[in-house]
């Protein structure tokens, strides 16, 4: 199983896309740049099976509408937050867009509690993380020692919380109770920025020091 980093717009937000020796893949918060997406994806001669998203706030939902009609695939959202996909206010891109609204079609694939997700051959163990955003979720791939965790964890940082459904507190616990508790080699695939390991984070993470 392998899997490719594609930051992508002017926020650079981290689009993943996890593929096994099917040549089958999952794509992860295509954020925009859907050409791009689709680009890497055909020239690897892959076929994807679904597009799950950590949350939805603009930069990693801007893309999702084309991605996922281009490849006739469904999108997977926590229930919390299915209704930002249609709502430019709950999403962020009516105060952050300068007037480039998004506005998407509902997801195909409603998701709620924590749970294990199988999509094909893959399977994920479903973390809610909340803090970020009342609907954020962490994907954990076990036989791999991965976790698509969204802009809850980065490296040497935490998500920010004073957006709309923002909380520190709950941010710190999500953080603290479901990828802490990780093995310390997992691989953390961030939302931004580089890769991390829970172990590396531990150990310099400045924001989870003393909590």
């Amino acid at each position: 199983m392998k899997w490719y980093q594609l930051p992508l717009g002017p926020l650079q937000t981290n689009c993943y896309i996890l593929s096994n020796d099917a040549q089958e893949c999952i794509i992860f918060d295509p954020g925009e740049e859907a050409a791009k997406i689709i680009q890497y994806i055909q020239t690897k001669k892959l076929n994807p099976l679904a597009v799950l998203l950590t949350h939805a706030h603009f930069d990693h939902i801007g893309a999702l509408d084309e991605v996922r009609d281009f490849f006739e695939i469904p999108a997977y959202i926590h229930e919390k937050e299915a209704k930002w996909l249609l709502d430019p206010a709950l999403n962020g891109s009516q105060l952050f867009m300068a007037g480039e609204l998004v506005r998407l079609k509902p997801a195909e694939k409603i998701l709620a509690n924590e749970q294990e997700l199988k999509i094909g051959s893959f399977s994920f163990k479903l973390f809610e993380t909340p803090g970020h955003s009342p609907g954020s979720v962490s994907y954990y791939l076990e036989e791999k020692g991965l976790i698509f965790s969204g802009d809850v964890l980065f490296k040497e940082s935490i998500g920010r919380t004073d957006l709309p459904g923002g909380n520190h507190d709950q941010l710190m616990k999500s953080i603290h109770k479901q990828l802490l508790t990780l093995p310390e080699d997992t691989i953390v695939l961030s939302g931004h920025g580089p890769v991390t390991t829970i172990i590396d984070e531990m150990e310099s993470n400045p924001f989870l020091n003393g909590f």
